[in-house]
């Protein structure tokens, strides 16, 4: 591979202005602190508020409820309400979350590659 290659992209990238604000949007939502961990909750199967609660990290139940929240009005997460008693309620990633989820493995294997060393990381910070 020559230098050129690793500098620039084999086709040209066609992203107008209307796509840039596109993904801004998208890119506000999953980058608001705990969202990308509970989406990734989600797309490994936890269901129940205590269940991702247990799978996010440090995150709060109140932080949980609002994040929750905001990713349903985003479409990304849909709240099934199961009338029992007392009534169970689950979450789960709408076709559009899975959709983001899987637009996402091209961004998580460029993190991967791009990641500075561990010894780099602490004098950057």
């Amino acid at each position: 591979m020559s230098a050129d290659e690793t500098v620039a992209p084999r086709r040209p990238l066609r992203i107008d202005d209307e796509e840039c604000r596109r993904i801004a949007g998208v890119m506000e939502v999953v980058g608001r602190r705990w969202s990308s961990g509970i989406l990734l909750a989600l797309g490994t199967g936890a269901q129940r508020f205590s269940e991702i609660e247990r799978r996010v990290d440090r995150l709060s139940g109140r932080m949980l409820s609002v994040r929750l929240r905001e990713l349903e009005a985003a479409g990304l997460v849909d709240r099934v309400v199961v009338p029992t008693t007392p009534v169970s309620i689950t979450y789960r990633l709408s076709e559009r979350g899975v959709d983001l989820l899987r637009s996402l493995q091209p961004m998580a294997h460029y993190a991967r590659r791009w990641e500075p060393p561990h010894d780099e990381r602490a004098v950057a910070t």
